[in-house]
């Protein structure tokens, strides 16, 4: 059985301190974690395996750390998916780049789910471009193309989008 976790608490917490060593004393393994800064925040994301009790017994243990702490922690028991569809899909590599505006990254996440394309992983970030001192919008996704979908055509579809959107793109296979 697994358990997704998320945390969210400000700077000054050191909340990984005391989730980690929770984890272990409730005899759950770790399959992954992720923990970024935030503004002022941390975020923290953890997929955590054991038996139906050990799970129990974490949940109870991260509503005693969450009240202590004062932090926000929401866990989830997720499905277990299919596996088999994720080996039959092309694993890819998007990163773009364009001017800072609002409907930027919600533009491209529509144009990938338009077509069926699941995202796994999404980062992305605002900053000052040097020279010009304008702010700029980059992001990183690794999404599963789906075997039906012609590779070539969806390339093409989607470069002709951003350059309707005046966004610089590389997609790309990731290579294992």
């Amino acid at each position: 059985m697994q358990l997704a976790i998320t945390v969210l608490g400000n700077t000054q917490s050191q909340f990984i301190a005391e989730i980690l060593p929770a984890v272990r004393d409730c005899n759950c393994n770790i399959l992954e974690i992720r923990s970024s800064h935030l503004g002022q925040s941390v975020a923290a994301y953890l997929l955590i395996q054991g038996n139906w009790n050990q799970i129990a017994k974490i949940e109870n243990t991260l509503d005693n750390i969450e009240k202590r702490l004062e932090i926000k922690i929401h866990t989830l028991r997720p499905d277990q998916k299919d596996k088999n569809k994720d080996k039959e899909c092309m694993p890819y590599s998007l990163e773009t780049i364009s001017l800072d505006r609002n409907s930027v990254i919600e533009s491209i996440t529509s144009f990938l789910f338009d077509r069926n394309i699941d995202i796994e992983e999404i980062t992305g970030s605002s900053y000052q471009a040097p020279y010009i001192q304008t702010s700029v919008f980059s992001t990183k996704f690794v999404i599963l193309i789906p075997p039906q979908i012609h590779l070539l055509s969806l390339r093409e579809e989607f470069l002709d989008f951003c350059d309707q959107l005046n966004i610089d793109a590389i997609l790309e296979p990731i290579k294992r």
